[in-house]
């Protein structure tokens, strides 16, 4: 029994985290979640979490992470109607010449450097543009709107992308990383209510999740 505290960011909540619990929480009445939508790395221990929700498996000291979803793909995509009037760059250089529109890390405060790889080459290319934002639906939401290139999840770009509302460029620079990770304080006794969740959030190759 009792009330768990994740934070996530949101497309991780959208995607990996609210699917699972949809499943998980029938089952245990008894269990309560709250989950806190954040798009920076949290301190969960400082902030009274229970668990935290990120992408890649790199985590602080004394930390435990748990994979919980498959390798993500981060593409740049543009609207038809801003690569009408801008030629697609070809390369990483020519970000130079156009409209991106950047994510503001709230963490440390600075702009994310798209970081672009193509076999041993690795490029983190600080873009320029008129918009600023925290969070990446509302960059998604800019881009479909012909505002400039943006640099997003591959599964939230794909409906677009399959409709043909975007178009994907640089392709073979854009990178897989390590997927959703759950982490927690390894100095935490588990519940038996967080022990429950972890394992229905475990993410198995095979794509058969634990019940």
């Amino acid at each position: 029994m009792g009330t768990i505290r994740i934070t996530a960011s949101e497309n991780a909540a959208d995607t990996v985290l609210w699917p699972k619990l949809a499943k998980f929480l029938p089952n245990h009445p008894e269990i309560n979640v709250e989950v806190t939508i954040e798009n920076r790395f949290t301190d969960i221990i400082a902030e009274r979490y229970d668990m935290g929700i990120r992408l890649g498996d790199e985590v602080a000291r004394d930390m435990t992470a748990v994979r919980i979803g498959s390798d993500i793909r981060i593409v740049i995509v543009g609207a038809p109607r801003y690569l009408s009037r801008h030629a697609p760059p070809k390369r990483p250089q020519d970000l130079a010449n156009h409209a991106c529109i950047n994510l503001r890390l709230m963490s440390h405060g600075e702009l994310y450097a798209w970081e672009l790889r193509k076999g041993k080459q690795r490029l983190d290319v600080r873009v320029e543009g008129q918009l600023v934002f925290n969070g990446t639906r509302q960059i998604l939401n800019a881009t479909l709107a012909g505002f400039g290139l943006g640099y997003v999840p591959e599964d939230m770009a794909r409906p677009y992308l399959a409709k043909g509302q975007l178009k994907q460029v640089l392709e073979d620079w854009c990178p897989a990383f390590p997927g959703y990770h759950l982490y927690y304080s390894s100095r935490q006794q588990s519940s038996r209510a967080m022990s429950l969740l972890i394992e229905a959030l475990r993410y198995l190759p095979s794509g058969e999740q634990i019940r």
